[in-house]
């Protein structure tokens, strides 16, 4: 995710959050409870899942600069390490 996209997508997260604090602040009732309810909510979820993707992508980075280090290793006439097995039993 680009950095400029991360930006606006957990500062409109954080926007939910504040609308929701002001709609309780100036709107009286339980119409004032049930938006700001609603918009907390949205905005903490969003935030959450957005927290969510940034792991998951910053492990498939590291999946894949793993991988490419592992193909240039290879490719380097490196030897490979042959797994070990166990020996055979006399027959």
């Amino acid at each position: 995710m680009a950095p400029s996209a991360r930006v606006l997508s957990f500062g409109s997260a954080g926007a939910l959050v504040v609308a929701g604090a002001i709609c309780a602040t100036l709107i009286g009732g339980s119409t004032g409870d049930a938006l700001a309810i609603a918009l907390i909510t949205l905005g903490l979820g969003a935030a959450l899942l957005l927290i969510f993707l940034e792991v998951g992508l910053s492990e498939e980075r590291d999946l894949a600069r793993d991988e490419e280090r592992r193909r240039q290793r290879s490719s380097d006439g490196q030897r490979r390490l042959r797994p070990r097995r166990w020996p055979r039993r006399p027959g």
